[in-house]
């Protein structure tokens, strides 16, 4: 197994969107075959035929798309393969790995009530295991696996440690249901094992299902993969995640705004630590991520937290990756997307813009000053700043910018001499000039505005605001 090449795989089903708990469980499997230069794969569990549907298929793809985890080959269907989970059943069933029950429903549930009277367990014990085939009446049976009847099995977890399971507590799983069909615990290891899966990186909810997945493997003469059973993500509150602590679909925190790459830092960090790191690049988590770095007990999701190291990625993003990102999310938001002008406006205007915006809205909202046009609409409360002695004040800088040198130093100056010559607070007569020139009471500062504005353009809406 050690000197096979690593492969992964994210395997969900598709009855919804992609969920929280199910993008860091992507995450950890792309992470790790990609920093180990293996192949991340992903199977579509579409063996629940009543709940699975295209369109859930499409809400995994997309999530998965957006997110930025490229998957190598082509998408799975579980179900398009239940003739070969089946073709392993009849194997088993001939090596003698398995064997035929005829036992009823009545007859199991008569079983279980006849050990519940007892005070014994009801784990069913088929009297079909051992009775050779002439014996064998003609009517509906399962395939059940033979598991072993003592001793212990160990399943060897790279997060939980090693968990130790009585063989007396494993029952003989049925593989092949009467109708011919094979059940999901079968399909999941042929699966793994024929895409050539090293490593099963999955939530700890299906730690049990380790040891019955085990039976496969071991009648089968497969080896068994590396185990590494995951923490489940809890809310603030510490309990399990769910839509009473709001979004929980990737698209969701898209449609909000959150850049894809800090999405991806944030789930990285629950569960999962290198030291004290907090930020990081997609190229130092493939570089440090390993599963010992994988803690036991369930992560918190912190919305706070992933605001924090949104606005960091933001703040280290590119100018035109930034841009483009923008564009993307008012696609997304079924807004329109800005004119090429408006990109080259934005662009220039972001060295003042990215290192105050924690998403995507912020940041626009920030740059409507530059993305807006003459004439200026203001809000309420950018209106109220500009009352009668501020607008005076206003209407005498407005000829002295006609001729002033167009450098921070001078505008600062320039202005600030003038609150000073009106006794006015230079904090209130940035006010007017932020509703002037923005028409908004946020916005980066007034002289960042003026100069990605320039002369021209800051004059005309100076004159405007004091016509």
């Amino acid at each position: 197994m050690s000197d096979r090449p690593v492969v992964t795989r994210f395997a969900p089903s598709p009855t919804g969107y992609l969920h929280i708990g199910g993008a860091r469980t992507a995450l950890f499997n792309w992470l790790y075959a990609r920093g180990k230069g293996g192949k991340f794969l992903l199977r579509i569990e579409d063996t629940d035929r009543a709940r699975s549907t295209p369109e859930a298929t499409a809400a995994i793809f997309k999530g998965l798309e957006w997110l930025g985890l490229d998957w190598d080959g082509d998408p799975l269907s579980q179900f398009e393969r239940r003739d070969r989970h089946a073709e392993v059943a009849q194997a088993m069933l001939a090596s003698g790995a398995a064997y035929k029950c005829f036992s009823t429903q009545d007859e199991i549930e008569a079983f279980r009530e006849a050990a519940r009277a007892k005070g014994e367990s009801t784990l069913f014990r088929s009297p079909w295991r051992d009775v050779p085939e002439s014996d064998h009446p003609d009517t509906p049976f399962v395939v059940r696996v033979k598991a072993p009847r003592d001793g212990e099995t160990v399943i060897r977890d790279r997060v939980q440690g090693d968990v130790t399971i009585r063989n007396d507590q494993l029952d003989d799983m049925i593989v092949l249901r009467s109708d011919g069909t094979p059940v999901y615990m079968l399909a999941v290891v042929v699966d793994d094992h024929d895409m050539g899966v090293t490593h099963v990186i999955r939530g700890d909810d299906h730690l049990n299902n380790a040891a019955r997945q085990m039976l496969v493997y071991h009648a089968m003469g497969w080896d068994v993969p590396v185990w590494a059973h995951i923490p489940l993500i809890h809310g603030e509150d510490g309990k399990k995640l769910s839509k009473r602590h709001g979004a929980l679909g990737v698209e969701e925190w898209a449609a909000e705004g959150y850049p894809a790459s800090a999405m991806r830092n944030y789930l990285a960090r629950l569960g999962w630590s290198h030291g004290d790191e907090e930020f990081f690049t997609d190229a130092q988590a493939k570089e440090w991520f390993d599963l010992d770095g994988i803690r036991k007990s369930p992560a918190r999701f912190d919305t706070k937290k992933l605001a924090n190291l949104s606005g960091q990625h933001i703040a280290q993003t590119e100018d035109a990756a930034l841009v483009a990102g923008n564009q993307d999310y008012l696609t997304l938001s079924g807004e329109n997307r800005l004119t090429d002008s408006q990109e080259a406006a934005l662009t220039s205007a972001m060295y003042c813009l990215k290192d105050r915006a924690k998403t995507y809205p912020e940041l626009l909202e920030k740059a409507h000053f530059v993305l807006t046009s003459r004439p200026i609409t203001r809000d309420d409360k950018s209106a109220k700043a500009l009352d009668s002695v501020h607008i005076g004040i206003l209407e005498e800088l407005t000829p002295q910018l006609q001729n002033a040198s167009w450098d921070r130093e001078t505008l600062e100056d320039l202005v600030g001499s003038l609150a000073e010559d009106h006794n006015t607070k230079l904090g209130k007569l940035a006010a007017s000039l932020r509703a002037a020139l923005a028409g908004r009471a946020v916005s980066p500062s007034v002289f960042d505005m003026m100069l990605v504005l320039g002369r021209e353009e800051t004059v005309l809406r100076l004159s405007e605001a004091t016509a």
